[in-house]
């Protein structure tokens, strides 16, 4: 599967963005799917995963409450809606998916999109 995360910008902290993340080449619903993050000379951290039918989620610590991810299977599309936005919430977002409809302990993406700037300013 290709994926293309979109969405990305520059945003005042305390703003919202959604990201997209546009699935091709596959059968979107057959993977559970999930977004991480690269900060500047940080490494890729996990953000949230969702399962194939969207009715389960998991969620890195630091996006409980603000963050929410949501898929539409018939559009082939993911996506990530982040509120109250910080400054240190400024990375590359990536999206992912798993070779697994389910989610385990770990996410682990065996395919990957190419990324989506998110710049906070303070």
């Amino acid at each position: 599967v290709q994926l293309q995360a979109s969405g990305g910008g520059l945003v005042q902290a305390g703003g919202s963005l959604r990201l997209s993340c546009e699935g091709s080449g596959g059968t979107f619903s057959s993977y559970a799917m999930g977004w991480f993050r690269q900060a500047p000379g940080m490494e890729r951290e996990f953000v949230a995963a969702v399962v194939w039918s969207g009715t389960m989620t998991k969620y890195a610590d630091y996006a409980k409450g603000r963050f929410a991810i949501s898929r539409d299977n018939p559009k082939s599309t993911l996506y990530l809606q982040m509120n109250n936005l910080k400054p240190e919430d400024t990375a590359v977002y990536y999206c992912a998916a798993q070779n697994h409809p389910y989610l385990s302990t770990l996410f682990k993406g065996n395919y990957w999109g190419q990324g989506t700037l998110v710049t906070v300013s303070s």
